[in-house]
């Protein structure tokens, strides 16, 4: 096994015979396996399947950003903003899917994207955005527990909250015990719920519009909300404070990329996850709000407490009482509840597997490198499961603010994470060029290209610059120090964290060079084409039709 100077010495350029090149890539990878080994660290278990990987990419992010969040979206900005806003936010995703599918069927190692951003961009700005997104999911748990059991309080307000947060923290504290398998399993069960009660309500509200409710006595609606009181609302500021709520309901699609080094077959099962992406922001997000908007009104008095798990202002469940049926509402709160915990079982993974990964590359303390003989990380885990205790200061007089400020921590750390990746792909493109090897030698391309990648790293930063507009001038107020962190923490964390790395390891790289690029690191077997796999190259339109087919 060579080193990286070996390999870069004896790179063939691009025009040398493919055979040879081919036949000196065999020599010089090194395989997932191996570079786990090779750390003295236990590799992690390879036990998600196709079916798991699926469930994650179609299901794994629904939860209470759309569900709920959407509603305060719906309110600042109407129906149209919200449709535009998330269709654009969509449209960023797919391409940042491709782009992260592209890089996890090379190499499924652990850590990702993270780890990804390390080696194609810079050390430094992949520290900064290991440590954020670790972070973020660290802060996101607390919260999630308190809305589980906030949500219960629609059927029981009389049981005090903490028993709710016990309960589910020691589900998820045995969902751990079984590895990456229970978070599999949970995931693959509660992610089908979810998508059946999403085409469940676009059943529901294409009835309710069309006037066939008989408790509703409204008739047929077509778009008359969108007229009154109209598709736009708040103008310019309206529209650009949907990117917040937008990012926030999105997050989580990219855990299938940090999957990838514990899938069975990653090779099989990673591009058919990518490809779903399509599928669920269509269906899931883009079809179940243009519903809501179309039956109920943005400027319902309701929907101003929008946000959290306050399911008594989730639209979903106001649309479902708009139209007078009973019952259903208590079932879409159910659906709302199974939604958080969702989320709070991701948090637990994406937190534990990015600071297990932190370490191994020595950018975090060396005891959180181990994995035990179950495949799991333990201490990450346990220190995730920890940060859990803090939902039980929900009933504490200044909990609101506390919580206030640990979400923005978070806030923004989805699109910083979506830009790397972007940026990432199209920095590994150019060394895979450098080093005399062609797309056609990938076992899965994106399918918009590198072209992809920057409609992806313009469109999130796009969403990055209007945030950071409502954060300065907010929305019906004044500029105001303290609305600004609590909407962009995230960026001058990320900031610090960037800065304060190139500071402590003295290595002030701002872009890694191609031709330093290591390549070869963290192959999985068998994942590289040989000449007689290859395929032979298809049209572009092909290729982008491969990403919804």
């Amino acid at each position: 096994m060579s080193t990286e100077k070996g390999f870069h010495e004896t790179t063939l350029p691009p025009q040398d015979d493919f055979e040879v090149r081919q036949q000196k890539l065999a020599g010089e990878v090194q395989y997932a396996d191996e570079h786990a080994l090779e750390t003295g660290v236990r590799p992690l278990h390879q036990k998600l399947k196709s079916r798991h990987m699926q469930m994650i990419a179609i299901g794994g992010s629904i939860g209470a950003g759309l569900f709920v969040g959407s509603g305060g979206a719906l309110h600042r900005g109407g129906p149209a903003a919200v449709l535009i806003g998330f269709a654009i936010t969509g449209v960023m995703l797919l391409m940042t899917m491709q782009a992260l599918g592209e890089l996890a069927v090379l190499y499924p190692i652990n850590g990702a994207f993270y780890s990804y951003i390390v080696r194609f961009v810079s050390p430094s700005w992949g520290f900064a955005n290991g440590w954020e997104y670790a972070i973020g999911w660290l802060t996101v748990l607390p919260f999630e527990l308190i809305a589980a059991s906030i949500t219960i309080e629609f059927w029981r307000d009389d049981i005090h909250m903490a028993v709710w947060v016990t309960i589910f923290l020691v589900f998820l504290i045995v969902v751990n015990v079984f590895g990456v398998r229970g978070y599999g399993e949970v995931e693959f069960v509660l992610s089908i719920i979810k998508v059946i009660a999403c085409l469940g309500f676009i059943i529901f509200g294409i009835i309710v519009n069309c006037g066939g409710v008989p408790t509703d006595d409204r008739g047929y609606l077509g778009f008359h909300y969108w007229s009154d009181p109209g598709a736009f609302r708040n103008g310019f500021k309206g529209f650009c404070s949907v990117f917040v709520t937008a990012a926030f309901a999105f997050g989580g699609t990219e855990l299938v990329g940090l999957a990838a080094a514990e899938a069975e077959n990653p090779r099989k099962s990673l591009p058919t996850a990518t490809k779903q992406v399509f599928w669920r922001i269509t269906f899931f997000y883009i079809v179940s709000l243009l519903i809501v908007g179309i039956i109920l009104p943005s400027d319902s008095p309701d929907l101003l407490g929008a946000s959290g798990a306050n399911t008594k202002a989730s639209p979903f469940v106001l649309a479902i009482k708009e139209a007078g049926v009973k019952g259903l509402p208590s079932v879409f709160n159910a659906v709302i509840t199974i939604s958080v915990i969702s989320v709070a079982n991701s948090c637990t993974y994406g937190s534990s597997r990015t600071m297990q990964a932190l370490a191994t590359q020595g950018m975090a303390p060396k005891f959180l490198a181990y994995v035990d003989k179950h495949g799991r990380p333990l201490w990450c885990i346990l220190i995730q499961l920890a940060f859990g205790l803090l939902a039980y200061l929900g009933e504490a007089s200044a909990s609101g603010v506390i919580f206030n400020w640990l979400l923005a921590l978070s806030g923004l750390n989805f699109l910083f994470i979506w830009f790397s990746i972007n940026l990432a792909h199209i920095r590994f493109r150019a060394g895979w060029k450098y080093h005399g090897f062609t797309p056609e030698q990938l076992p899965y391309q994106a399918s918009f290209g590198v072209v992809g990648s920057y409609i992806g790293c313009f469109l999130t930063a796009i969403a990055l610059v209007a945030t950071f507009y409502v954060s300065v001038f907010p929305l019906g107020g004044s500029p105001d120090v303290e609305t600004f962190f609590s909407n962009f923490l995230s960026g001058p964390l990320i900031l610090a964290l960037w800065i304060g790395w190139m500071i402590y390891s003295r290595d002030f790289t701002l872009f890694i060079k191609a031709r330093d690029m290591d390549i070869t690191a963290g192959v999985r077997r068998g994942s590289v084409e040989h000449p007689s796999g290859m395929e032979e190259k298809k049209p572009a339109w092909k290729r982008a039709l491969g990403a919804f087919f």
